[in-house]
């Protein structure tokens, strides 16, 4: 399906379509992520301008690998109601200028990172190239495996934000790789039980396609379980305290039974109701993070 480009549309139609390529509240969500990283790192509040360079270099980096990612699933977009109005696809942007816009934001984001230091610059880029080339070309459209792989590229934000703090990395920040990378599986499948007639028409092997609903809502539930698991590491090593035990136990099991429901209550409407606390849970447990080491 060829992308039909519209003549000279308004300027704000071209503003706000690529402010659609970046994908703004994924990457408000990767940016608490990476602001949380850096205050564990830091046992309390890390410096403001390493803190604003940072953020302002991930916010780059995950706005030009989200714009990059759409670039390549442009024609898979145009099959799938939920995405068929992306830019790209509905016409408002050439596939050309979005993938100059994606490589510049990325490039820009390496650039401003740099000035925190190198290793935060790589990671930047690493996790960007994990996403576009990675998940994006290599696994989703090739294997039911793709999240469960692919999740690893929403976990890198941690790992800049931990290096921008100390210019290296420990395992501390590896418990909060895990975290969002157990996260990652019962989020997405959530999200492809609601739009699985889309993926099974692009042809795109996600869990419910490649291996039916229930089968899906089984593996919600187990990664529900041990993410829960992973969630306690912190506490048990020493990398924070009460408040953030108290809120891993609250959400945590929030997120458990939600799932467990779900094996249950299988219309849309719940299952919107798993994907929505899915993502206000990673959400709230990096805030906890936060106020746990503000607080304590």
């Amino acid at each position: 399906m060829e992308t039909v480009i519209h003549a000279n549309p308004p300027l704000g139609v071209i503003l706000r379509s690529y402010l659609q390529l970046t994908k703004l509240p994924i990457v408000a969500l990767l940016v608490i992520t990476t602001v949380t990283a850096m205050f564990v790192a830091a046992g309390g509040v890390p410096d403001v301008g390493v803190m604003a360079l940072t953020i302002l270099g991930g916010t780059l980096a995950s706005s030009g690998a989200s714009a990059l990612n759409q670039y390549w699933d442009r024609d898979m977009d145009a099959k799938m109601s939920r995405t068929a109005r992306r830019p790209i696809p509905s016409g408002r942007i050439s596939p050309t200028n979005a993938l100059i816009f994606g490589t510049s934001l990325v490039a820009w984001a390496v650039f401003v990172l740099s000035f925190v230091n190198w290793l935060t610059a790589l990671l930047a880029l690493g996790g960007a190239i994990y996403y576009v080339v990675i998940y994006t070309i290599i696994l989703k459209r090739n294997t039911v495996v793709n999240i469960l792989i692919g999740g690893g590229a929403g976990a890198m934000p941690v790992l800049v934000g931990w290096a921008a703090v100390h210019n290296s990395l420990s395992f501390e920040a590896f418990i909060l790789f895990l975290i969002i990378f157990y996260w990652t599986p019962p989020h997405s499948w959530a999200l492809a039980l609601l739009v699985n007639s889309d993926y099974a028409r692009a042809q795109v092997p996600m869990m419910p396609v490649a291996r039916g609903e229930e089968t899906t809502r089984q593996q919600i539930l187990l990664y529900s379980v041990q993410l829960f698991l992973i969630t306690l590491l912190p506490v048990l090593f020493g990398m924070l305290g009460a408040i953030y035990f108290v809120g891993v136990l609250i959400l945590g099991g929030g997120m458990i039974y939600m799932a467990a429901r779900l094996l249950r209550q299988h219309d849309k409407v719940f299952t919107r109701a798993v994907y929505k606390y899915t993502t206000a849970y990673l959400a709230f447990l990096f805030l906890i993070m936060i106020f746990d080491r503000v607080i304590l």
